[in-house]
């Protein structure tokens, strides 16, 4: 299988272009995420796009330096900071498999007896935040998911939007039901509204398509950070998260979005979706306006249209 192929600046930024352009005058753009208050105000008429290149500076278009709430994103890097700080144990206790149902769904849970499908749907994020405080409080640890945020994509300025935070804490109530049922079999250690509010609050970090892919250039990089060379994951580890970024990564659409695209993805409600294009970059899109299954609709056509002009599909270029 031929590997995807380093594309010159030029003509990357000229691809982007074109894809903006046209992203623009689509009349179906989706539907904001209603149930998080302040991600349902947020303006349809948005979208961005940044290429992250492990070797050389970020190319973009459109609304690529505008800040929008990453979340379900930040489930890549909450999982990263957990298997630094426990490794393979964790899979004791979260699966690795894909789920075939909504990502905050209870039904499956109930019957697997506590043990999430994989740790990019909801419980199992949830219990990806519990193991990041078994030695810390939840300052501490949602601070060690925000620094690891800041030093990947080479910002301080990176925070937490406290709006955002406040409004899932208030109507969270699904979430608190997951959380709990995975209390009372015996898979949440920490108090519920601990592991709560360190996971409401990493997924309102607040990031740009061009800080989040430059953030996720680890991942392409075999898990060196291109920035300065330290190891962020062993190369083994990085190939399992963009493993389980391919299968599980896009909700109940991962098989769609496979086929569609074929590149490790993981969307977030807030309307991002960032890819990893294995030894070549790292890629996010954003708009706002999500389908059905949750993903933003624009950022995944967008996708498909940048796969189809750089052939950086892990299965091969478009024929």
């Amino acid at each position: 299988m031929p590997r995807p192929s380093v594309i010159e600046t030029g003509e990357l930024q000229v691809i982007l272009e074109d894809i903006a352009d046209r992203v623009a005058g689509m009349s179906e753009r989706g539907k904001v995420a209603q149930y998080i208050p302040e991600l349902a105000s947020v303006d349809l008429n948005q979208f961005g796009i940044a290429v992250a290149p492990i070797d050389g500076a970020p190319v973009s278009a459109g609304n690529a330096d505008t800040l929008f709430s990453i979340q379900s994103i930040s489930k890549v890097f909450s999982l990263t900071e957990a298997l630094q700080h426990v490794g393979a144990t964790l899979w004791q206790r979260v699966g690795r498999e894909p789920s075939g149902d909504p990502f905050n769904s209870i039904v499956q849970l109930e019957h697997e007896r506590g043990i999430p499908r994989n740790p990019f749907i909801n419980p199992g994020a949830i219990v990806v935040a519990d193991v990041l405080l078994e030695d810390r409080s939840s300052d501490e640890a949602v601070n060690d998911v925000l620094n690891l945020c800041r030093t990947l994509a080479e910002d301080a300025s990176i925070q937490v939007d406290k709006a955002v935070a406040d409004s899932e804490m208030r109507t969270g109530s699904r979430n608190r039901a997951l959380a709990h049922f995975m209390k009372a079999e015996g898979n949440l250690k920490a108090p519920v509204e601990d592991v709560l509010s360190l996971y409401f609050r990493q997924c309102s970090i607040a990031m740009s398509c061009r800080q989040l892919a430059v953030a996720g250039r680890y991942l392409a990089a075999a898990g060196q950070n291109p920035a300065d060379g330290s190891t962020v994951l062993s190369a083994q580890r990085a190939r399992r998260v963009t493993a389980l970024m391919m299968m599980c990564g896009s909700y109940d659409a991962s098989g769609e979005f496979a086929f569609r695209v074929g590149l490790p993805a993981k969307s977030g409600v807030g309307g991002g979706i960032l890819c990893i294009v294995p030894g070549i970059a790292s890629v996010t899109a954003w708009s706002p306006g999500l389908d059905a299954k949750g993903n933003s609709h624009l950022a995944s056509i967008a996708f498909q249209e940048l796969v189809r002009a750089t052939g950086w599909s892990v299965f091969g270029p478009s024929v």
